[in-house]
C-alpha cells in the first residue's frame, strides 16, 4: 500500500507567521519526494477560505513539478464541469512536461453550487458532464482532436499543445461515498479517490468490493486503483498528538459545516442528478446555535481521532492502516494541512515515513 500527501487547507487565518501560505506544501512535497511517497494531491476550491489556497491545482502542480524529482503530481481534484476539456488537457499537459511525466488527475463533479458561477454547466447536470469531460480529456491526451467553433462562428478542429509526456493520463473519479460513483469509475477504467467523511470503513469495504467486481468484469480482470484521503498527524506520544490536533481539527471541521449543508440542500433540490453524500446526513446547521455546532463537532472529533484518521504514534495507527489495506485500499492520501502549526506537521512526517516503510 502506497502513502501520499494531500492538501486542503482552511485559509481563514493568516499563515505569514509560519513563513508563508505555501511553505507546508513545498516543504512537505520535498520530504515526500525524497522518502519514497507516491504522490502529492492538491484540490480545486473557489470563493471560500475552506480549501481556498488551491483555486487551480494545475498552477500548484506546476510549482510542485519544479520543486520535486520523483513524486507523482496529482489533482485531488479538478472540478470537471467548471472547465472546457481542452483547457484541462492543456494545463495538465504542461504539468506533465514540467514533471517529466508525473501528472495525474482525479475528476470531481463539484459539491458547492457557488463554484458553478465559473461554468455554463448547470449544477444538476454536473455528474453526467464530469464523465463526458473525462472521456474527452483522455482522447485529447492521446493526440485526438476536438471540433469547435472559433470566434468568427466558423467550425474548426483543434488539438492540444504541448503534447504530454505520458501516453495515457492517470485518472481517478472523486467520490464522497455514493456506490454509483464507484461503479461509474470502474466502468470508465478510472481509479477512485474517496474519504471517510460520509462513510465508515465497513461501508467503504463494500463499495470497494463492488468497484473491483465491475472493474474486473468490464476490463478483462483489471483491478483498478483506490486512493483514500485521511486526516493525519503522527508523533512520538499519542496524548501529545491528540492535544496538538484538538483545536485545529475542531476549527477545520466546523469551517466546512455550512458548505456541506448548502451542498446537501442543493442535492435534495436535484434528486435526479444523484447525490454523492451520506443520505442519512440531514442536519440544518444554519439553524443551530454556535454552542450546538461546537457540541456536534466535539462529538465527531473523537470519531475522527479513533476511526477516521491517522492520529497518534506509528503503533497506534498501524492497525487502521492494515485494515484499510485488507479491504482493498491501494493508497492512503494523508491530509496534513488542517491547521496544526507547520513545524509540528513537518516533524511528524518522519513518523509517517516509518508507517510508509512498514507497508512498502
Amino acid at each position: 500500500m502506497d502513502f501520499s500527501l494531500f492538501y486542503f487547507a482552511d485559509d481563514s487565518g493568516s499563515r505569514q507567521d509560519d513563513g508563508g501560505r505555501y511553505e507546508l506544501l513545498l516543504e512537505g512535497a520535498r520530504f515526500a519526494d525524497q522518502h519514497g511517497f507516491r504522490a502529492v494531491w492538491t484540490p480545486e476550491r473557489h470563493f471560500h477560505a475552506f480549501g481556498g489556497l488551491y483555486p487551480n491545482p494545475a498552477v500548484v502542480g506546476a510549482a510542485l513539478a519544479t520543486a520535486t524529482e520523483h513524486i507523482a503530481i496529482r489533482a485531488g481534484s479538478v472540478v470537471a464541469p467548471l472547465h472546457h476539456p481542452l483547457r484541462i488537457a492543456e494545463e495538465w499537459s504542461v504539468v506533465d512536461n514540467l514533471s517529466g511525466g508525473r501528472a495525474g488527475v482525479s475528476f470531481a463533479s463539484g459539491w458547492h453550487p457557488v463554484d458553478f458561477a465559473l461554468s455554463r454547466t448547470s449544477y444538476e447536470n454536473r455528474k453526467r458532464v464530469t464523465l463526458e469531460h473525462l472521456d474527452q480529456v483522455r482522447s485529447l491526451w492521446r493526440g485526438g482532436s476536438a471540433d469547435v467553433v472559433d470566434g468568427t462562428g466558423r467550425p474548426t478542429t483543434v488539438r492540444i499543445f504541448p503534447p504530454p509526456v505520458q501516453p495515457e493520463l492517470p485518472v481517478w473519479i472523486t467520490s464522497a461515498g455514493d456506490v454509483d460513483t464507484f461503479r461509474a469509475a470502474a466502468t470508465s477504467r478510472a481509479g477512485v479517490l474517496t474519504h471517510l467523511l460520509h462513510q465508515d470503513i465497513g461501508a467503504l469495504a463494500g463499495k470497494i468490493a463492488e468497484y473491483r467486481r465491475v472493474h474486473r468484469e468490464t476490463h478483462g480482470g483489471e483491478e483498478g486503483h483506490v486512493a483514500l484521503m485521511l486526516h493525519t498527524l503522527l508523533g512520538h506520544d499519542r496524548a501529545a498528538v491528540r492535544e496538538a490536533v484538538r483545536a485545529p481539527l475542531h476549527d477545520y471541521l466546523k469551517s466546512s459545516l455550512h458548505l456541506v449543508t448548502r451542498s446537501l440542500e442543493n442535492d435534495a433540490r436535484y434528486p435526479g442528478a444523484g447525490t454523492d453524500a451520506d443520505p442519512d446526513m440531514d442536519a440544518d446547521f444554519d439553524a443551530l446555535e454556535d454552542d450546538d455546532i461546537d457540541f456536534l463537532v466535539a462529538r465527531s472529533f473523537d470519531s475522527y481521532v479513533e476511526e477516521r484518521g491517522l492520529f497518534g504514534t506509528v503503533g497506534d495507527v498501524r492497525e487502521i492502516a492494515e485494515r484499510l489495506r485488507d479491504i482493498g485500499v491501494d493508497e492512503i492520501a494523508c491530509l496534513i494541512d488542517f491547521g496544526v502549526d507547520n513545524t509540528t506537521v513537518l516533524k511528524g512526517l518522519r513518523y509517517l515515513n516509518e508507517l510508509r516503510e512498514a507497508f512498502a
